[in-house]
């Protein structure tokens, strides 16, 4: 079994422990409503202003003829908008959970399956702040540089999809090392599983748009990267080092 998949079956074995169920409900209780409110007394307004750009682009590839497609315009900037207001969701939920939840949560994995790991610390309060904040500065470049493909009918359902695997694995790979690992071990673990924590980041952005998957997203995020780093960790620690002579 590889390392992504058992980290995902692990993560929703534990989904149901006492300790994970709190986590599970107030962060997103609180994004929810946050962002409901926002969707509530904007989102009207962000479907005509969708609607009208999507209309206009449509002229303008026709050669300005007019077409009647203001039908599924709506629609489709409807769906848009869900698809925006969905990640919007669960990212404020991931960060609420970053900030508050991650050490409970690396605890849990620690002691279950990892309790020998030395814990060198090499993170720190104001090293999960600053990753948090570049996370959140890559969004939008990210956000920004996409902006002409999301017009395109093939791309713009992926889009988001892309983006959030990238922003999950940038919001809790630190936070789901610094306890255990040194800040050399994290550098190390993150340029070399680069494209493993992404594919886990783009599976995990999938199936946020799950309903239930969706609600219990954030901690399902949290306990798989924390079991898939800890358990590179171990490794690493454990390989025998490269020159060494071995003692038998």
């Amino acid at each position: 079994m590889n390392p992504v998949t058992r980290s995902l079956l692990f993560a929703l074995v534990n989904l149901l422990h006492p300790r994970m169920l709190w986590l599970m409900i107030w962060p997103m209780f609180i994004a929810a409503a946050i962002w409901g409110t926002v969707l509530l007394f904007t989102g009207a307004q962000l479907v005509a202003l969708l609607s009208g750009w999507m209309q206009q682009w449509i002229q303008s590839g026709t050669l300005f003829m007019r077409w009647d497609f203001s039908d599924a315009i709506t629609i489709a900037a409807k769906i848009l908008v869900f698809l925006t207001f969905v990640p919007l969701v669960w990212l404020t939920a991931l960060l609420i959970l970053s900030v508050f939840g991650m050490p409970a949560m690396v605890e849990h994995v620690a002691q279950r399956h990892f309790p020998q790991l030395a814990r060198r610390q090499g993170g720190s309060l104001a090293g999960s702040a600053w990753n948090g904040v570049v996370a959140l500065a890559g969004l939008v470049g990210l956000g920004l540089v996409s902006i002409p493909f999301w017009l395109v009918p093939p791309l713009w359902p992926l889009i988001p999809v892309v983006i959030m695997g990238w922003l999950n694995q940038r919001v809790l790979r630190y936070d789901a090392l610094a306890e255990h690992a040194t800040a050399e071990e994290m550098g190390r673990i993150f340029a070399s599983r680069r494209g493993t924590l992404y594919v886990l980041g783009v599976v995990l952005a999938l199936l946020a748009y799950i309903p239930f998957v969706g609600f219990v997203a954030p901690v399902l995020f949290g306990l798989a990267f924390i079991h898939l780093l800890l358990g590179e960790l171990q490794a690493r620690r454990q390989a025998p080092i490269e020159g060494e002579a071995v003692r038998l």
